[in-house]
């Protein structure tokens, strides 16, 4: 556990320097074999600092010597931070993110970024810009990792040296690949975790949030990077309780079963492995309410997409080859220079999208869709707000597959990709925290389990996820 590692980096018992060497090493050869990470950052010099504070008897915070990861699209100071996009090829921030900034008060070593889909732009962590490489699942490498985030999912599945990760979603990026990879992945409320350095994808909707081996080590990345910030005015003033210190317990809590998340569309392996843990945390004292969310079953996913496409694709504009990102030989009009520039440096899935977003948000189209998409939203919320009166969590499963092969992915078309996140996308467009943590094996493979809470509720949703870690060991 991260806790123990770092009392012990405290105290000095561990040569931090030789430590972080291995670990470097081990991280790339990882990478030859799994393409998970895309920069990596000095960890050698941070950790010859932190030794030598150590040796002086000043070491200090929760993450002394223990390496971090960060999603692409989370800014870190002087290394390059493109969303895994080639519109971004060669951009170094000046500046840390609010979270890397928590991170290294903390005492974090920064290994390097992580790859993604580009800006988040789909499931399989497939969708990399031009000049990246597609991340292989570490059970499997015929198979996808999951996304957004598949890069931080693996890293932190093979890292064989103390470490979490960074990782945001947006619709489903944190508890898809932490799914398909077998790792945990903790999404806060939205709010719960500034958002200040990170390249958006859908302003209303990112949230960054953590990725580890344990229950414990991701409730204690949380715990550190939770709290208002005066550089994110959507972040939240709400106090942050100690996360890792919460006890893993189901006595007496109401476990909401959405029954629409476990009929047919789920595979018959998923489907059979939820409905036997929650059998087992019914063992343990919970409580099971079978219930419903008909708006959530209906209209979430549509909703999801039009509203995250049409940030989108606002977002994205300002990469037009003149202040932001790649440019080109100033030739022909600005309609021509803009147009070049994108096509040769957005990928498909990006331009789908943009396109899409543009489309939705457009005159005489807005209130149709863009409008609507919000309204639906708010009556999700209140949907769930009524759910969360009868229960204290709802339980699905994270995807209603296993992870799939890169091959099978190349045959899905657009739309059947999209309906991949029909689990994932209703907590994120009602900005609820939940926790994907790994509940059984099918063939070799993970699948995972989603505990999903009220707003602001992580300490409910750690709980049962601590006390089913407890179980399954």
């Amino acid at each position: 556990m991260i806790k123990e590692f770092a009392k012990k980096a405290r105290a000095g018992s561990i040569d931090l320097v030789e430590h972080t060497r291995k670990a470097i090493e081990s991280a790339q050869k990882i990478n030859e074999e799994y393409k998970y990470i895309t920069e990596l950052g000095d960890a050698i010099s941070r950790a010859q600092e932190l030794q030598k504070s150590a040796k002086e008897g000043k070491a200090k915070g929760k993450l002394f010597g223990v390496l971090i990861t960060a999603k692409d699209a989370i800014c870190v100071q002087n290394l390059e931070s493109t969303a895994s996009s080639a519109i971004l090829k060669g951009y170094k921030p000046l500046y840390n993110a609010t979270v890397i900034e928590r991170c290294l008060e903390e005492g974090a070593i920064i290994l390097g970024k992580t790859v993604q889909d580009e800006f988040g732009f789909g499931g399989f962590c497939t969708n990399v810009g031009k000049g990246y490489s597609k991340p292989k699942n570490p059970n499997d490498k015929k198979r996808v990792c999951g996304g957004s985030s598949g890069g931080a999912a693996g890293i932190t599945k093979k890292a064989d040296f103390a470490h979490i990760a960074l990782a945001e979603s947006t619709g489903g990026s944190i508890a898809n690949p932490a799914s398909f990879c077998g790792v945990v992945g903790l999404t806060p409320t939205y709010g719960r975790v500034s958002r200040h350095g990170l390249i958006s994808y859908a302003n209303s909707l990112d949230k960054i949030g953590a990725m580890a081996k344990t229950v414990e080590d991701a409730a204690l990345l949380l715990e550190i990077i939770s709290g208002a910030d005066p550089k994110d005015s959507t972040s939240a003033s709400t106090p942050v309780p100690e996360y890792s210190e919460i006890p893993g317990t189901v006595q007496g809590i109401k476990i909401g079963v959405l029954e629409s998340a476990v009929d047919e569309r789920c595979d018959n392996s998923v489907r059979k492995a939820v409905l036997c843990a929650i059998s087992k945390l019914e063992e343990l004292g919970a409580r099971r309410i079978n219930i419903e969310l008909p708006l959530n079953s209906k209209y979430a996913l549509a909703a999801y997409y039009i509203l995250a496409l049409s940030e989108a694709s606002t977002n994205l504009a300002k990469f037009c080859g003149i202040r932001y990102g790649a440019y080109d030989t100033l030739n022909g009009t600005y309609n021509d220079y803009f147009s070049r520039v994108r096509s040769d440096n957005f990928g498909d899935e990006a331009k789908r999208r943009i396109l899409l977003g543009t489309f939705a948000r457009m005159a005489g189209f807005r209130d149709a869709f863009y409008t609507q998409a919000a309204k639906i939203r708010t009556q999700l919320i209140k949907e769930y707000k009524e759910a969360f009166k009868k229960v204290d969590v709802i339980i699905t499963p994270s995807m209603p597959t296993i992870a799939p092969t890169f091959e099978h992915v190349k045959k899905l078309t657009p739309l059947q990709s999209y309906l991949m996140d029909e689990l994932t996308c209703p907590p994120n467009l009602a900005g609820l925290p939940h926790i994907s943590i790994p509940c059984a094996e099918h063939e070799g493979l993970p699948i995972g389990l989603q505990i999903i809470g009220d707003h602001f509720c992580e300490n409910k949703i750690i709980q049962v996820a601590k006390t089913w870690s407890q179980i399954s060991k």
